[in-house]
């Protein structure tokens, strides 16, 4: 997607390991690469020379991003459901605002969450069909609630860590970003355009700052 409307210097603003980084780097992209946390960059950028690649490594807080980086970004990604680590609804107001004043005119934002409307509604069911943290990972909810989403990541090696997040909407989400001033918002369910609500394991939402000539209303599923 990125690719066909013509992107190249893309932000990837919650990068973690640094997965999505290099296999952007890999497909020719400019990518700089941005976290909260020094030890995760440096583990990103680890595993970036492991694939003969260099990651250039921003350290920065989501909600004054415009303040360490330089320049305007043809697009931003944030994957790895990640957005759902905000539990205060002025930060995730905010982290989108800085998203969008760190776009250029026509910039694009891709952003990730798990389908906690299927979670929440019918209860917990992966077709693990695709994987953020390897295959050999379970990861599964301990508690869910409305305001809360505690889940447990087993490790082959014995090893288990435990991440609180907020279970966000997709509606609710999506409101978000159209609040922010992205004049469209289309959200696919597990990277298809088709799908029943409670089915995929992952919603992406793609958002756009300027809508195409006759279709601005962002109300594209």
């Amino acid at each position: 997607m990125l690719a066909a409307e013509g992107k190249r210097r893309v932000l990837d603003v919650s990068t973690g390991t640094g997965f999505h980084s290099v296999q952007l780097l890999r497909a020719g992209f400019d990518v700089t690469s941005v976290d909260g946390s020094a030890n995760m960059l440096i583990k990103a950028f680890e595993n970036a020379k492991r694939h003969n690649l260099i990651l250039n490594t921003i350290q920065a807080d989501w909600r004054w991003l415009n303040k360490a980086i330089q320049g305007k970004y043809d697009a931003i990604v944030c994957l790895g459901n990640s957005f759902t680590h905000l539990f205060d609804e002025m930060d995730r107001r905010r982290v989108l605002a800085e998203f969008y004043a760190a776009l250029r005119y026509d910039g694009m934002l891709i952003l990730d969450q798990r389908n906690y409307d299927a979670i929440l509604d019918v209860g917990y069911d992966s077709t693990h069909k695709y994987y953020y943290c390897g295959d050999r990972v379970v990861a599964e909810p301990e508690h869910i609630d409305a305001e809360l989403a505690r889940f447990r990541y087993a490790f082959p090696d014995g090893r288990e860590f435990h991440l609180n997040m907020f279970p966000l909407r997709k509606n609710y989400v999506r409101r978000l970003i159209s609040e922010a001033g992205f004049a469209r918002v289309r959200t696919y369910g597990d990277f298809q355009e088709q799908y029943g609500e409670h089915d995929p394991d992952f919603f992406i939402h793609v958002a756009t700052k300027n809508a195409p000539r006759g279709n601005g209303d962002g109300s594209d599923e």
